[in-house]
């Protein structure tokens, strides 16, 4: 077996390839497709981002991999502003992306077989690819945080959560952490819907009434692309546990992964605004009120959903079966089961597409009522 097998063996098959019939059954639509699929930004980067990107396009040297004092002091004072949370800007270290850091995460940290990684029972896919690609066992957290491993290497969380907009309270935050303090495990916290709580307003697993005065063992994962329609950029930082953190920045520098300079100075601006935000909030709030309108009078069930950029939603049947019903009308969602077995009768809606298909997908719901 190559060595490229042996690494592919170890990953689950890639989801999205088992929807690309449906996308072209949706795509033949008379009106064309409505992708509500993948939570993908269609609205425009804020016109200062893209200033300050061209603005630092002379950028000859090589770019800092622990980030500009700027770009630190930034994020730092974001952290402060929006979540209340207090780090040093020392303490924080832009990435190449969330989604690099968190397939990569495990072997940074040098975990690998004999380790294991607890992941929500319904989770983003990457939180399992990391884990399974340095060699770890991975376990779900509805059974193991009841009777699993005595002692996991890490535990993943994401509130709000991908696939299903559930925002945690702080009290469950707090148990998490505090099962993991008593366990030694890392608290692995995705947070980068943290700007999006439509019911509830989410909180950070950095936040004090969490994790109290120390941030010992956390980790906590933000990212500018939904948050500043940024995902083109691959603009993200980490922040939390001192210690962590400087070992992630050691083992970067030894692999030479640096965010390149223009874009530290995109994310340094984005982060100090926070009208482009206020703004892109009430483009997804009208688009979530529409959709969901629109599917609960086509019989669909909304449950969680109070956070994200998704309706987590359910027609009581298989979700493959909703998933074709709707590509007939020529609208694409992502089918539950990508995300977890128990997400087998359930569709995750994206409403990040533009306002015209938003309204096309409506319209067409309610014709086939």
């Amino acid at each position: 077996m190559t060595p490229a097998g042996t690494v592919s063996s170890r990953l689950p098959d890639f989801p999205w390839d088992k929807l690309a019939h449906w996308r072209r059954v949706a795509a033949d639509y008379p009106d064309g497709l409505v992708d509500l699929s993948m939570g993908t930004p269609v609205d425009t980067t804020p016109e200062a981002v893209q200033q300050a990107l061209a603005a630092a396009a002379e950028a000859p040297g090589y770019p800092l991999t622990a980030g500009t004092p700027q770009l630190r002091a930034a994020a730092a004072a974001w952290l402060s502003r929006r979540c209340g949370v207090s780090v040093d800007p020392e303490d924080v270290l832009p990435v190449i992306g969330s989604k690099e850091l968190i397939a990569g995460l495990p072997t940074l940290l040098g975990l690998g077989p004999g380790d294991t990684v607890v992941i929500p029972a319904l989770a983003y896919p990457t939180y399992e690819v990391g884990a399974r690609l340095a060699g770890c066992r991975v376990e779900l957290s509805d059974s193991t945080l009841a009777s699993g491993p005595a002692n996991p290497a890490a535990v993943w969380i994401n509130s709000p959560a991908n696939p299903t907009g559930q925002t945690l309270p702080v009290e469950h935050l707090r148990k998490v952490v505090e099962w993991a303090r008593e366990r030694g495990t890392l608290v692995l916290s995705d947070e980068c819907y943290v700007e999006y709580g439509w019911d509830v307003s989410p909180i950070s697993v950095l936040h004090p009434s969490v994790c109290g005065s120390s941030h010992e063992a956390i980790l906590a994962f933000h990212s500018l692309s939904k948050r500043s329609n940024m995902a083109g950029y691959r603009a993200a930082f980490v922040t939390g546990d001192t210690t962590l953190v400087a070992e992630l920045l050691t083992v970067r520098k030894n692999l030479g992964l640096m965010v390149p300079a223009p874009i530290q100075a995109a994310m340094t601006v984005a982060l100090g605004d926070d009208e482009h935000v206020i703004e892109q909030r009430e483009r997804y709030r009208r688009r979530r009120d529409h959709l969901r309108r629109a599917f609960r009078r086509a019989g669909f069930g909304i449950d969680h959903s109070e956070g994200s950029l998704y309706l987590w939603a359910s027609h009581g049947e298989p979700c493959w079966r909703s998933v074709a019903q709707l590509a007939e009308h020529g609208i694409l969602v992502a089918p539950g089961d990508f995300y977890g077995v128990s997400g087998s009768e359930h569709v995750r809606i994206a409403f990040t597409a533009s306002d015209e298909r938003v309204a096309a997908a409506c319209a067409r719901l309610t014709a086939a009522i």
